[in-house]
């Protein structure tokens, strides 16, 4: 059970008991969602005993304003197609009603609904980690959560003073959403998506994918 579910949980009146849990928070544009994205959250979990990965998908990131290729909710039901049956796996909304969609207040959201009790990651690439000194009020994104950051090749950072950060090593993954993109607007094979997340993309026209093709 999540701790979304325990929120809404009650039992005789009473509140559910309170457990130790923790959640990270993977956000993204996920346009669209694949498989790499589900399998940096299942090692994470794996690593590091996460009780929920909160895939928030973002409506207005400040570093891609205007670049998103298909809808927000077109984009929200693709990670919920994904997340079915994927244990521990939730889609949020929490940034749906954001007009920037910044880290912190994400962060802070988060904490809110979550309670004291909780222990609040951020699941990120080392190529966006690289860049968090730019971020919005980075210095309290630092302090309010701790860092899940998934090496790649080629890409290195420094950690900044105050952040603590756990590594995942262990992927070499290069599928990224816009190499996707361009399989699908060329109707190629796509095996890095999830079966029901290719589907709805062919039912939706999304991306430019050809009609008529199967």
């Amino acid at each position: 059970m999540t701790i979304w579910e325990r929120k809404r949980l009650k039992l005789d009146g009473a509140e559910a008991p309170t457990i130790r849990t923790r959640i990270a928070i993977f956000g993204g544009t996920f346009d669209p969602v694949h498989n790499a994205h589900l399998t940096v959250a299942r090692e994470a979990s794996i690593q590091y005993g996460l009780s929920t990965v909160l895939f928030v998908v973002a409506a207005n990131p400040p570093h891609k304003r205007g670049a998103m290729h298909a809808g927000y909710e077109h984009r929200y039901r693709m990670v919920e197609l994904a997340c079915q049956g994927q244990s521990g796996f939730t889609p949020s909304r929490i940034e749906e009603d954001e007009g920037i969609s910044y880290s912190i207040h994400t962060i802070e959201k988060v904490k809110a609904l979550s309670g004291e009790e909780a222990q609040v990651y951020f699941l990120i690439g080392a190529d966006a980690f690289a860049e968090i000194q730019a971020w919005h009020r980075w210095t309290d994104v630092v302090r309010e959560a701790a860092f899940i950051v998934v090496a790649r090749p080629g890409h290195y950072y420094q950690t900044p003073p105050g952040c603590t950060v756990h590594r995942l090593n262990t992927l070499a993954m290069p599928v990224s959403s816009s190499d996707v993109r361009a399989r699908l607007a060329r109707g190629e094979e796509t095996p890095e998506l999830p079966p029901a997340v290719l589907e709805y993309i062919r039912s939706q026209g999304l991306y430019g994918y050809p009609p008529g093709k199967s």
